[in-house]
Parts: C-alpha cells; structure tokens; sequence
C-alpha cells in the first residue's frame, strides 16, 4: 500500500481522535451528574459533539503538528469541570468518575475494532474504497488505546492518579495530592527520558493486539 498523503492521514485520524477525546469528558461529565455533581451537564458538557469539548491547542493544533512531523497523533480536550465535594461519597465517587474517562476509550476501542472488522469484510469482498474504514479503524483502536492507558497512569492530576488518591489512607493522600502541581512536569520528564515509552508500550501492547485480533488486522 502506498504511504498515505498528509490529507489522506488526517481523513483517517480526524474522526477518531474527535470522538477519542469527547467520549472521554463526556464520560467524566455524565459520571459527575449521575453522582451527584450536576456542574458539567449544566455547562452542556455531557454530549459527544465535538464543539462543547474542542480545546484549541490540545484537540486541533498539536495533533496536526505531530501528524506532520511524526505521523503519531495525539491530543485533549477541555477538561470537565468536577466539584469533588458535591459528589454523593467523596472518595468511592471521585474514583468512578475518574474511571469513566478510560472506561469511554475502551468502549471506542472496542467500536472501533468493529467498524475496521466490517471495512476488512467489504474490502474482502472487493469494494476498495472500504480500505478506508480499515484504516480508521486501526487509528480509532489505537488512539483510544493510548488515551486510556495513558491516564490510567497513577499521576496527579490524571485518572489513574484520582483512583489512586481515593484509595490511599487520608495522611497518604494528603501527602500524594501535594504532588499534582508538578504532574505535568512528571510527565514531561518521563517523556523525554524515555521512561513514558518503556512504561506505556507494554500496557498498550496488552489491549491493542487483543483488539486487533478482534477486528482481523
């Protein structure tokens, strides 16, 4: 197959990066309400239209820079607004509604896998135009596998550092939260080390080839 043209890519990426990372806030959104912190759904943020969760740099311009540059895509979105303290039990709830962000992703990966299994049948089937769902169901797997695993990591202000917040005795917890303004910093540094890579592959590997084997590819 010949390597696909810029326009091309972002005709494959676009659409599963978009509902990638509204799936994710609206998760976050619709866990908040049904337990009992309706700020985001007033704020219309339970939706899966784009335009109630597009943040300028995260969801439009870093994406097609690192498609230009790298081929690798990846992005965020506004992030939902939570108030922790108005949820029904503070720390079982603050927990779920971190959960619900990746659970979204792993529900999209699963979609997705669907979608590129039926493109494989009609480009089986000869129908060549169909090599397009393939494709964006391949980008759709992977671009929620990342997401997910991702914030799964056990950093502030990330999900996987909600849950873990939530489950660590109050003195620990206290101790941990301190960390959250340097999250990103954290992030940055595994990054450029390296240590994100050789961290993230192997639980991205975990889900991802599963999914590809569901979809045939």
């Amino acid at each position: 197959m010949e390597e696909l043209s810029l326009l091309q890519k972002i005709a494959v990426w676009i659409l599963p990066i978009l509902f990638a990372i509204t799936a994710h806030e609206a998760a976050h959104a619709w866990s908040a309400a049904k337990l009992g912190d309706d700020t985001a759904q007033r704020l219309g943020r339970v939706t899966l239209n784009p335009i109630k969760h597009i943040d300028l740099m995260g969801t439009i311009v870093i994406p097609l820079v690192m498609l230009m540059v790298s081929g690798f895509v990846f992005g965020w979105a506004k992030p939902v607004p939570v108030q922790f303290h108005r949820l029904r039990k503070l720390r079982r709830d603050t927990a779920l509604v971190a959960l619900a962000g990746p659970g979204a992703n792993l529900i999209m990966a699963i979609l997705w896998a669907i979608i590129g299994k039926i493109g494989l049948y009609f480009l089986h089937s000869g129908y060549e135009p169909a090599l397009f769902l393939v494709l964006m169901g391949s980008a759709g797997i992977l671009i929620n596998v990342i997401l997910m695993v991702l914030n799964l990591l056990p950093i502030l202000p990330l999900d996987g550092g909600r849950v873990l917040h939530s489950s660590l005795p109050n003195e620990l917890a206290k101790s941990f939260e301190k960390l959250e303004p340097y999250g990103l910093i954290i992030l940055v540094a595994l990054l450029v080390t390296g240590f994100l890579e050789n961290i993230m592959l192997p639980l991205i590997n975990l889900v991802y080839q599963p999914l590809l084997w569901l979809a045939g590819l």
